[in-house]
């Protein structure tokens, strides 16, 4: 075989796979390989092309626009394409882009606008004489489907426009946006679907898509869509802004959200580092973004710079790492917890994510494995979300040859082969035996933690060395350790012995909510232990406490209180308190008694989102000594939420429940001691 037809060979495959992909993301809203996957084919046939421009062809995916097929719904041609966007990946390529760019412009000044890439479903809305007339996809980017109906039926686009007061009235205008689901609404869409015995959704943008192209509008008005506006298709019967940011401002007039945070810059260099801050900004976002788009601003300049087959000139898009691609799921393993929790752990074939190698992947629990049909040998949807241990997204059931096995959870300790158990009403299986060596090393590695005791070079290697080889059987075992013990583990020597012997010993003067933190009660986290110290005072205290009394607690509901007493309850916990007491732990201490006033008395706040005046410790402290309750979580007993930028799933369910969503402003006058009038009434 030459090497032309094997060159040939391979786009002519590349074509075919990229047509598949297509058609399934943008006809059957079905993806089967993450964006980033298809990103690496696309830009493997374009490198092909360019060294063999005599191969290209009219009908390449790298000359069309996008995918289209025959649908139920009537078709719309566009007055205007709807063209896609080229790509960048990396600061070289964008300063490419951007000299192309300039040279293009003769001379010219340019500004850029960078808007982020919002993960959505494209659509062009145009209305007449301020009234919405027709709803389409983007299709093909010649021709769409009409969704009018459908779109008339989500509250959250205007079917009327507003009457702009900085702009005319256009007589015809075209509006294009991105549909999108927050992934807070997404979530709570996925758990009513499963509820109801239906098929979760892959992703938001899956979820949205599908909501969109439903035949009946009754149900596309039941899902939580919303839009952003980025963009004017055409004018007509009025003027047409002279800038990207114009075009913006209007939309804005007319009552759409637009790109949020969209900003001009003067050169590259700015444009670089917003890229870089929206990057930061990613996974703290309630919607996804894949990217930063990036403009020329002046629209005549735009025209000047043109267009090349599929993409315009003047814009590109800076996409950023993937957080989500496609392996395999090659085996099933547990770790066992440090209260015993029997967790399933993703074995996969190796992917990179983001930047990283990913070879691992959690699973929750068995019931996620059964809801989603989880199987040894599955091709996977992995997703790797900023720090966020990396998880299994969907299985893609098209791909399964009949090889693939399904995983039942171990009936006994694969650590200590004894039996396991599991409640009926709780999602965990456990083993039963607290002897287990895998749960004493995770007790041990979280009690010296940095959430709990700070024992400073006591990570979990040394915890798990110290386990095997004997020297610790439970916590209390900690305080015994010897400078010989520990210096004569290999590795060792004797300025680390010495070392670790005195964080230990400093570690005795910890505050008690630490310590109750560092026992490892079954879901006790750093908020509720400092709301039990502060309460109990003592151990003692808090372990001879009852259901009730803990319960009473604000903030402290009934399935936590029953894990207090019972831990309460259990001789061996019993007989580790009175070693912890015996070797000078700070077991307890004076509870402040305030003689400040205490204008918050009886409120139980939650806090949520990025504050910009303020740390989130500082506001918590502050408003805890002025007698409000700090509460990790929404119900119908919280006073307020205070949400800061980007708040998430903990305002939308405040929403839902009706409770108050207070600003950072109404923080301030809480912090002062001073009641808003939302909550006086």
């Amino acid at each position: 075989m030459t090497e032309t037809s094997s060159v040939q060979q391979r786009i002519q495959a590349l074509r075919h796979q990229l047509d598949t992909w297509s058609y399934e993301y943008h006809v059957q809203d079905a993806p089967t390989v993450s964006d980033a996957e298809y990103d690496e084919a696309f830009l493997e046939l374009r490198a092909l092309e360019e060294a063999n421009p005599d191969l290209v062809t009219p009908d390449s995916p790298t000359q069309t626009i996008g995918g289209f097929a025959p649908s139920s719904f009537p078709e719309v041609h566009h007055p205007r394409a709807m063209l896609s966007l080229s790509n960048v990946f990396s600061e070289e390529e964008l300063r490419a882009w951007s000299a192309r760019v300039e040279r293009l412009a003769d001379g010219d000044n340019v500004q850029f606008v960078t808007e982020p890439k919002i993960d959505g479903f494209a659509v062009a809305l145009t209305y007449v004489n301020g009234d919405l007339t027709v709803a389409a996809t983007r299709g093909n980017g010649m021709v769409g489907d009409n969704i009018t109906p459908n779109v008339r039926a989500l509250r959250t686009i205007p079917t009327r426009l507003r009457q702009p007061t900085s702009f005319e009235m256009p007589g015809t205008i075209e509006i294009r946006g991105e549909i999108y689901m927050r992934r807070s609404d997404f979530n709570a869409l996925n758990r009513r679907v499963e509820e109801a015995g239906g098929k979760a959704f892959m992703n938001p943008r899956n979820a949205a898509a599908g909501s969109v192209r439903q035949k009946d509008p009754g149900v596309t008005a039941q899902r939580p869509l919303r839009m952003f506006a980025y963009q004017i298709g055409y004018l007509t019967d009025g003027e047409m802004p002279e800038t990207q940011m114009d075009c913006l401002a209007l939309m804005a007039e007319l009552g759409f959200p637009t790109s949020l945070d969209a900003a001009r810059f003067d050169g590259i260099d700015q444009v670089y580092q917003q890229v870089n801050t929206w990057l930061e900004r990613r996974d703290t976002l309630d919607f996804d973004i894949d990217g930063v788009v990036i403009k020329v601003d002046n629209l005549n300049l735009q025209e000047q710079i043109g267009y090349v087959a599929r993409d315009p000139r003047w814009a590109t898009a800076f996409k950023f790492p993937a957080i989500q691609r496609t392996t395999t799921l090659l085996d099933i393993q547990i770790n066992v917890g440090r209260t015993g929790t029997l967790n399933p752990l993703a074995v996969l074939e190796p992917v990179n994510i983001g930047g990283v190698m990913v070879s691992r992947a959690t699973l929750h629990n068995e019931d996620e494995i059964a809801r989603k049909d989880i199987r040894i040998g599955d091709t996977v949807v992995v997703q790797r979300a900023g720090d966020v241990i990396p998880q299994i997204v969907s299985v893609i059931e098209d791909k399964r040859d009949g090889t693939q096995v399904p995983y039942q959870m171990p009936e006994r300790c694969p650590v200590c082969d004894s039996e396991t158990f599991r409640d009926p009403d709780k999602a965990m299986r456990y083993c039963t035996n607290a002897a287990c060596p895998a749960q004493l090393k995770e007790r041990i590695t979280h009690y010296v933690s940095r959430v709990a005791m700070d024992i400073e070079g006591f990570g979990n290697q040394m915890a798990d060395r110290l386990v095997e080889e004997g020297l610790i059987a439970d916590i209390g075992d900690i305080y015994e350790l010897t400078h010989n013990q520990i210096s004569s583990l290999e590795g060792l020597g004797d300025k680390s012995a010495t070392r670790l012997i005195e964080n230990i010993e400093k570690s005795k003067q910890q505050p008690l909510w630490r310590l109750i933190n560092g026992l490892g009660i079954r879901h006790i986290g750093e908020r509720n232990a400092q709301v039990l110290a502060a309460t109990f005072g003592s151990l003692d205290a808090m372990m001879r406490a009852s259901v009730e009394e803990i319960a009473a607690i604000p903030g402290i509901g009934e399935v936590l209180a029953a894990s207090v007493h019972d831990f309460g309850q259990e001789e061996h916990n019993r007989a580790l308190v009175r070693r912890l007491t015996e070797f000078g732990l700070n077991v307890a201490e004076e509870r402040e008694v305030s003689d400040k006033p205490q204008p918050l008395a009886g409120l139980t706040l939650v806090l949520t989102g990025k504050l910009d005046r303020y740390t989130r410790p500082e506001a918590e402290t502050a408003l805890r000594e002025l007698g409000a309750t700090m509460a990790g979580s929404v119900s119908k007993k919280t006073s307020a939420v205070i949400a800061g930028a980007d708040a998430g799933s903990k305002a939308t369910k405040a929403t839902s429940l009706g409770v108050p969503l207070l600003d950072e402003d109404a923080l301030t006058q809480l912090m002062a001691g001073t009641i808003p009038a939302v909550l006086a009434q």
